[in-house]
């Protein structure tokens, strides 16, 4: 009887021990979304992915063929790229109606990303784990889009950074 009393009383224990994933690690049943993105022209530009991570969703992107420099990188609001201007890809995906940007006290907007770096060779890479981010709240019923802007993101001017135009997009869709 004394055994089967401090079993009983060390399974609660161990669940108390057992600790949550460290925001960003990766989940095994994680569900994934791509996207492929294209320039106004229809040129492929790379490519980015969303993946369910502890605490959130894990963006990353890599994209070639785009011009040398720092460039603002966000995910949209809706899963559309219409050339030439992409603007049926709407702002930045914001759920909590915050303020634009890392650097603003009132934000940042959930899809807001650092900037790419990209190569003399056009290509370039960045990564995030968007806190709190869900991948049912990105893609919802009309989607979420992956944006390369044309300048750098100044990571506080509300409502996108001052990065210019959008040069690059492409629709995340369930793999």
């Amino acid at each position: 009887m004394r055994a089967l009393t401090l079993l009983l009383l060390a399974v609660p224990l161990a669940a108390c021990n057992r600790a949550e994933p460290e925001v960003g690690a990766v989940l095994p049943d994680g569900r994934l979304a791509t996207a492929q993105l294209i320039t106004a022209t229809g040129a492929p530009a790379g490519r980015a992915t969303l993946r369910e991570v502890a605490g959130g969703v894990r963006v990353t992107l890599d994209v070639n063929s785009l011009p040398t420099g720092t460039h603002g990188a966000h995910v949209h609001t809706t899963g559309r790229c219409d050339a030439p201007d992409f603007a049926s890809a709407g702002p930045h995906w914001n759920p909590a109606n915050s303020k634009h940007g890392t650097l603003n006290p009132q934000g940042p907007h959930a899809g807001d990303m650092p900037n790419i770096e990209i190569g003399r060779d056009g290509r370039g890479t960045v990564g995030i784990t968007l806190a709190g981010a869900t991948l049912d709240g990105m893609l919802d019923a009309d989607g979420a889009a992956m944006m390369v802007h044309a300048t750098a993101d100044d990571l506080q001017t509300d409502p996108s950074g001052n990065s210019g135009a959008r040069i690059a997009c492409g629709v995340f869709a369930p793999v």
